[in-house]
């Protein structure tokens, strides 16, 4: 919705506006496109103008909504999805992403596994086995062992966390 106001403020009109994605009507002047870059940079956003970048964006959103967006059991065969999400061979965007972001695409799902699953713990909700079942670990002990490598932290220990008291600004 902000990008989508920003859009408007800047003289465009908006067809399509989705994360990651925008497409307006007709062709905007560079002054509108200039003006609609420095308010979104002003809001933490940019727009990305070259064809490897949208890619990997695309690579990005579509990891994001499989790991954040998804209900229900997540375990897909990773490179036929992203295959399908973004239009190309797996092969050719799995070096894409390695030569830009100087990581794979299984790392970066890897490490939003891992912020999801903070998430989970935080809530409280879902026992450990339920969370490796959601997120298509194939035990608790993979899920802790990856967890443990990413973090520095077991699980449990992460898990008990939330419950130490923080200080106040006084007690600093």
């Amino acid at each position: 919705m902000v990008v989508k106001s920003e859009i408007e403020k800047a003289g465009m009109l908006p067809i399509h506006v989705e994360l990651g994605e925008v497409e307006v009507k007709g062709d905007p002047s560079m002054q509108s496109i200039e003006k609609l870059n420095s308010n979104l940079l002003s809001l933490g956003f940019e727009i990305i103008d070259d064809r490897k970048s949208r890619l990997i964006e695309k690579i990005k959103n579509a990891v994001i909504t499989l790991i954040h967006h998804t209900e229900g059991n997540i375990n897909v065969n990773l490179s036929d999805y992203i295959a399908q999400q973004v239009n190309y061979d797996y092969t050719y965007l799995s070096n894409l992403f390695s030569e830009v972001e100087g990581t794979t695409i299984e790392k970066y799902l890897i490490t939003q596994k891992i912020e999801k699953v903070k998430e989970l713990l935080r809530y409280d909700e879902l026992s450990l086995s339920q969370i490796a079942d959601k997120l298509g670990y194939s035990s608790v002990a993979y899920l802790s062992s990856q967890f443990k490598k990413q973090t520095g932290l077991t699980p449990s220990f992460f898990k008990s966390q939330k419950h130490t008291k923080r200080l106040n600004i006084e007690d600093l």
